[in-house]
């Protein structure tokens, strides 16, 4: 005997079909198929659902000797939640296995690593609890829908940049609708809706997709002209009170700035020495510090800063992520676009490279900080976000005449990747240092600060370490590296692993990094980079493919 249930709803994508086999025999014996096809009914007709019976024929009895509960847990990315319970000192959570019991030996492991030592001997940000914001909480539907949504696209193989639009959108920032009616296609950031790129509809693959040549012009104009993001995904903290300079200089391996506006770029060690936040920091006053890292760090970052206030030490943290919104400007005619909207000298004079002010551009305050993740002159405008849309419209009315143009994420990884500029979660995680890191001169070794003496004694082993992190060129025409491709000698050995990549539209060819033996770090080393099946020559580069000496920023 056997029936078949096809149950279909408005919301639910996958049709699920139900099988039953009934038999014969056991204690307690009764007709199981028929109770099973009560079942399902009731249930679906619960939900909503149709419920159309495609076959039936009565079958024989069978019984039910033991009856096991075993419900599956989906997290809204089925990924494990593993690791610190977001804003809960010292509470651990060690759940949500998609895959099941086969998962809790590895999960084990890991976590009492992590519970021991402060870090594991992998990178297990992909199971960290933290990455899911407060939009997953359990008044919402984002949890379940995009749950529901996973559970369906269990085996599916997804291809780069593809989307999932269950449970969204979470957060949209006030110039959503804006970016929306120029085409932007979004991705979701820790719950945020952020634009990928303005144009038609990816078709989406694992070489190069219909997006490429649309990225390459966001590129050009943003080198050529100037360009405007919207960075308004990204954490933004306050550090504040008397012992606030002090806190940060024992968390932070880079010296802190000494002057009221200085910025620094710089990263937050674990005891071994392992990367476990980076951070930019601007010094607005001898006791306010604003604080921004990757939007997908807000909780974990947040955690890491408040956890580490000594007892009496005069610090505060207050996250104030949702309550900043933050447009980039960059480019060479993006000072000519800016100073129009704004009495403050913004010359290389009045205003220097790696410094922010506390200004107003069209009337709205803001913090102005003179950095750029796409290696370009420009400025990073972090004001109030009840007061985006006013803000954006000026910039883009005053940028009009100046060929401003919009840019996506997948224009700011080309352009970042250009200029050799690592990622967090990409090239820096808790497996590395900065010595495997390549990040020296991030790193001031006369001060004291968590993870110095592991660093020191990493970098004492000179060439005696597992891996060291390299930039090449790669040769390829229709796919480009993403990361976790296999790097390998003439002889086909393994030595490495990629960690990110993108074709570099101002320099015309195809970009990556990735952590090989340190016999191969060498400027000008080849090897292969397995792509796609294929096996793709690299060489290993000195420097920045595109403007190497940071001349485009300093002017």
């Amino acid at each position: 005997m056997e029936e078949s249930r096809l149950f279909g709803g408005e919301h639910d994508a996958g049709d699920a079909v139900v099988t039953i086999q009934s038999g014969e025999g056991g204690t307690d014996a009764q007709d199981w198929a028929e109770m099973l096809l009560r079942m399902y009914l009731r249930w679906a007709e619960s939900r909503g659902f149709t419920a159309t019976v495609q076959d039936r024929q009565d079958g024989q009895e069978a019984g039910i000797k033991t009856v096991v509960s075993g419900p599956i847990t989906h997290t809204p990315d089925s990924g494990y939640l593993m690791g610190p319970a977001p804003g809960l000192p010292n509470y651990w959570i060690c759940a949500g296995a998609s895959i099941g019991v086969t998962q809790g030996p590895g999960a084990g492991k890991f976590l009492a690593q992590w519970m021991v030592h402060g870090q594991t001997e992998v990178n297990v940000a992909e199971m960290d609890p933290r990455r899911f914001g407060d939009h997953c909480g359990p008044k919402g539907r984002y949890a379940i829908e995009k749950a529901i949504d996973e559970f369906h696209e269990m085996y599916a193989t997804r291809r780069p940049g593809e989307q999932r639009f269950a449970g969204r959108p979470q957060k949209t920032n006030p110039i959503y609708g804006r970016l929306d009616a120029l085409g932007a296609q979004w991705e979701e950031k820790f719950g945020w809706e952020r634009a990928q790129y303005f144009g038609a509809t990816e078709e989406h693959s694992f070489r190069r997709s219909n997006a490429f040549e649309i990225v390459a012009a966001e590129c050009r104009g943003t080198r050529e002209r100037a360009g405007i993001a919207d960075l308004t995904a990204f954490s933004k903290f306050e550090v504040l009170g008397s012992g606030a300079e002090a806190f940060l200089d024992r968390l932070t391996a880079n010296r802190m700035p000494a002057a009221d506006g200085g910025t620094r770029l710089t990263h937050m060690l674990t005891e071994l020495g392992g990367i476990e936040c980076e951070v930019t920091i601007t010094r607005l006053g001898p006791e306010r510090f604003y604080v921004n890292s990757a939007i997908v760090g807000q909780f974990h970052d947040r955690d890491w800063l408040v956890a580490h206030i000594a007892e009496g030490e005069a610090v505060e943290v207050r996250d104030v992520t949702e309550e900043m919104g933050i447009l980039a400007i960059g480019g060479p005619r993006s000072r000519d676009i800016l100073q129009p909207l704004t009495d403050v000298d913004l010359s290389n004079d009045g205003f220097r490279w790696l410094t922010g002010q506390e200004i107003t551009v069209a009337g709205v305050p803001c913090i102005a900080l003179r950095v750029s993740y796409v290696g370009e002159l420009g400025w990073e405008l972090h004001h109030p976000i009840d007061r985006m849309a006013e803000l954006y419209d000026a910039l883009v009315a005053a940028g009009k005449p100046h060929g401003l143009v919009h840019f996506g994420s997948y224009a700011m990884n080309c352009m970042r990747v250009e200029k050799a500029y690592k990622a967090w979660q990409s090239e820096l995680t808790t497996e590395v240092t900065p010595i495997e890191a390549d990040l020296g001169r991030f790193v001031d070794m006369d001060g004291d600060f968590i993870g110095r003496e592991a660093t020191a004694a990493r970098a004492a082993l000179g060439d005696d370490i597992r891996w060291i992190l390299v930039y090449c060129a790669v040769e390829t025409s229709d796919s480009d590296c993403r990361g976790n491709e296999p790097v390998r000698d003439a002889s086909g050995r393994i030595i490495g692993l990629t960690t990110s990549g993108a074709f570099g539209h101002t320099v015309g060819r195809s970009l990556a990094f990735a952590y090989v033996e340190p016999e191969f770090r060498a400027p000008g080393t080849e090897f292969h980079i397995q792509l796609l099946g294929e096996m793709h020559p690299a060489t290993v580069l000195a420097e920045a493919a595109y403007d190497p000496s940071n001349e485009k920023l300093r002017v």
